[in-house]
């Protein structure tokens, strides 16, 4: 007897669990799409879509190996076999998470990674204006096939191609058609999922409340996401893109002051987003500050520029300036993709721009930011090597949507958005420099944007707002995040997930909590 517990035990923990998948999901499943840790591909399997290097390193902890499911029947296998076998899950669909939840796990081991890459079929149904997108497909992917099925529609999700969808729309997917439709997280029209029991569910089978929960409450925290069922929006066959750079000497703080009072009130057929960066050129004495502003007009230039002489003319917008084009080429534009691409580079799911060390943070803007503070937030940037701030104005469908339609509760009467991110190339040399000069600007800009809660956006998370340190946490300690991510909606989160997954099998660092309210 004890032969045989003593051989139980020296099992590789893979071959316990694939055992366990064949008999569980009643398939053959093979070996090649489980990567263990000892095997040369493993390393090409975790670094294939892991975006922020801080997560890569050798004294990070690494999953006991990444299993990359073909099917549903796999998922549900997986989830089972997980809980059988005491092992702790991350989910990944596209690896954007910028505190590397999906694939990093600092607080239970072993743990594994349930990669949903190879899970990325799409079916567009133009008639019924809706597509199925299984939840490794990235946005790039979806838009293309948009595309190729017709010119006229569209989907409001976010700006970098290589997001997998599965966790993008589970956190609300900002894009350039937010102030006309939304968020992605608002056009969801069904999903299908693996509960926390291996059941494959829909809409009418989770329920409203778990649907609604999972439809911007953040990743990861209720059940798997394995395909939804999106809302296709109109979008006309000509839309016009401009990108315009102004610099400090062009009078660019004053400029940005303007912005500020008129970019959430435009009509809401056009979106002007403002890259706030460092010249890249040059001794650091002589760097400065560009604002580059980027916009997406759903019509034509002539109408766009009668839209800007009337309500910002300070931008000095030119018809040369202004480019025609199609969505899906304006969705090139927006990656940031000279304006000549193919749209075909949708396609690439490893993304060109973002291999780098970072750290994000995000804000939400009421009021104007006053000029003299704005001054104050250039000489900051001026001190930081690869500093960036993306501001993204509010309005239009943003301030239509009540705040508890979903969880993401960032609506009416924000006027904007602001992005936060610094990165590096050399490791962890200076990371602490970094990390505190983010930090420092983000104390300072505390006066200037939203309170009671300082609101947060959970897509670009921030484990500075506090974490997870136990499987158990209680309500207090984690609505200290939670509310700043969701404000009221937190609570209801809580709710949901103590119904549908009381024991927290679904946890990470900033997962829902399964406690009493009252805990």
């Amino acid at each position: 007897m004890l032969l045989a517990s003593s051989l139980t035990i020296s099992i590789p923990i893979q071959e316990k669990f694939l055992h366990c998948l064949s008999v569980k999901s009643e398939l053959y499943v093979p070996s090649s799409i489980l990567y263990v840790s000892n095997t040369s591909s493993y390393s090409l399997i975790l670094l294939s879509t892991a975006q922020n290097l801080r997560f890569t390193g050798s004294s990070v902890p690494k999953p006991e190996f990444i299993f990359t499911p073909l099917n549903e029947s796999h998922v549900q296998a997986a989830v089972i076999c997980s809980k059988k076998l005491g092992i702790h899950i991350r989910i990944r669909s596209g690896g954007h998470d910028y505190e590397g939840v999906s694939y990093v796990s600092e607080i239970e081991t072993p743990f594994i990674v349930v990669d949903l890459a190879k899970l990325r079929s799409i079916s567009i149904d133009i008639n019924d204006n809706s597509a199925w997108v299984e939840a490794g497909a990235t946005i790039g992917e979806v838009y293309y096939s948009i595309a190729e099925k017709s010119n006229i529609h569209g989907f409001p999700a976010g700006l970098c191609p290589s997001l997998g969808i599965g966790g993008h729309i589970t956190g609300g997917a900002y894009g350039s058609l937010m102030r006309k439709y939304g968020l992605g997280a608002d056009n969801v029209l069904d999903a299908r999922i693996v509960d926390v029991n291996g059941r494959v569910l829909d809409r009418a089978a989770m329920g409203e409340d778990l649907f609604w929960a999972i439809s911007g409450g953040g990743g990861a925290s209720f059940a798997i996401i394995i395909s939804w069922k999106i809302k296709l929006v109109p979008v006309p066959p000509i839309v016009t893109v401009f990108s315009v750079r102004k610099t400090l000497e062009q009078g660019a703080t004053k400029l940005l002051y303007k912005w500020e009072e008129v970019a959430h009130k435009l009509d809401e057929d056009l979106l002007i987003r403002v890259l706030v960066q460092l010249t890249s050129a040059g001794q650091k004495s002589e760097r400065t500050i560009n604002t580059n502003y980027f916009a997406l007009y759903l019509g034509g230039a002539d109408k766009l520029l009668q839209i800007m002489q009337e309500n910002f003319p300070e931008l000095g917008l030119t018809r040369k300036d202004c480019i025609e084009t199609s969505w899906i080429k304006s969705v090139v534009h927006d990656a940031l993709y000279p304006s000549n691409t193919s749209s075909e580079i949708l396609l690439r799911r490893k993304p060109v721009f973002n291999e780098n060390y970072n750290k994000v943070k995000s804000d939400f803007v009421k009021e104007p930011i006053p000029e003299t503070a704005l001054e104050g937030l250039r000489k900051r940037l001026l001190e930081e090597d690869n500093p960036l701030m993306i501001l993204t104005p509010y309005g239009g469908m943003m301030s239509k949507i009540s705040e508890s339609k979903i969880p993401f509760p960032h609506r009416k009467g924000n006027i904007y958005e602001i992005f936060y991110s610094t990165s590096w190339q050399d490791g962890d040399e200076n990371e602490k420099k970094h990390m505190e000069w983010i930090r420092k600007l983000y104390d300072y800009m505390g006066p200037y944007v939203s309170k009671s809660p300082r609101g947060a956006y959970v897509n670009y998370r921030d484990l500075d707002l506090g974490m997870n340190r136990k499987s158990n946490t209680s309500f207090i300690e984690a609505k200290v995040w939670g509310e700043k991510y969701f404000k009221d909606n937190f609570k209801r989160l809580v709710r949901v997930k103590t119904k549908v997954d009381p024991d927290n099998f679904f946890s990470h660092e900033q997962s829902i909590p399964s406690v009493p309210l009252d805990g």
